[in-house]
């Protein structure tokens, strides 16, 4: 017994269904054909099945003005019609590994911010080469260790989860610098005793207690981040 493509099918000198082969790749799969004794017994017909959540996912970073690119090693047509079907803005189809971290690379000249999210070995220079590696956790040791954000439960709306944290977080980051500037400007004349001929003193302890409720308000403000 034999499982061949249709390259091999070729090589071969073997007849198979053309017209067949087309309707199922247009559809999306990839097509292998059993031999017995070089005489065709079947096709097979393999194809992944696109989450639903995909689907939302491309939605929700297209509405944040991100692009969802597709780079994988299957054949074109399988490629480009899980590409249109998800409504993907560029599709790199029968890439090796190597040509995925150049092709992060090329993307990073044109002034792009770039985040591979992949799970295999393949994946793991692209991982390396991006701007922000994600790893799935499912996926092989290597690209775990590569990468600088992994997802445990492998659900691609934790990607929308980590766009999300992370603008959080950059918000509260400004939030809490612009409070410790503006503290610093008001506090530091005042303990300075730039208010000391109107009698107004600012004592060791009292001194304390400000720089502390300032501590506290930072560290309050950050775990909001949760409430977020």
């Amino acid at each position: 017994m034999a499982v061949i493509s249709p390259g091999g099918m070729e090589k071969r000198g073997l007849e198979y269904d053309h017209e067949r082969f087309d309707y199922l790749a247009q559809q999306g799969k990839t097509v292998v054909f059993v031999l017995k004794d070089n005489i065709l017994q079947g096709v097979i017909a393999i194809a992944d099945i696109i989450r639903d959540t995909s689907y939302e996912v491309v939605r929700a970073l297209k509405e944040q003005d991100i692009e969802s690119i597709m780079m994988t090693g299957d054949n074109k047509r399988v490629a480009n019609y899980v590409g249109d079907k998800l409504g993907l803005a560029q599709v790199f189809a029968e890439v090796l590994p190597d040509e995925k971290s150049k092709n992060v690379r090329s993307l990073k000249t044109d002034n792009k911010k770039v985040a591979m999210v992949g799970d295999g070995i393949n994946d793991a220079p692209a991982l390396a080469e991006a701007d922000l590696g994600i790893a799935i956790g499912a996926g092989t040791d290597v690209a775990i260790e590569t990468a600088d954000v992994i997802l445990v439960n492998s659900n691609p709306k934790d990607v929308l989860n980590i766009i999300k944290l992370s603008k959080a977080s950059y918000r509260k980051m400004v939030e809490n610098l612009i409070w410790a500037v503006g503290y610093n400007v008001i506090a530091i004349p005042l303990a300075a005793g730039v208010l000391a001929n109107q009698g107004f003193l600012v004592t060791p302890a009292m001194a304390a207690v400000v720089m502390s409720i300032s501590t506290i308000v930072c560290a309050v403000n950050a775990r909001l981040l949760k409430i977020d």
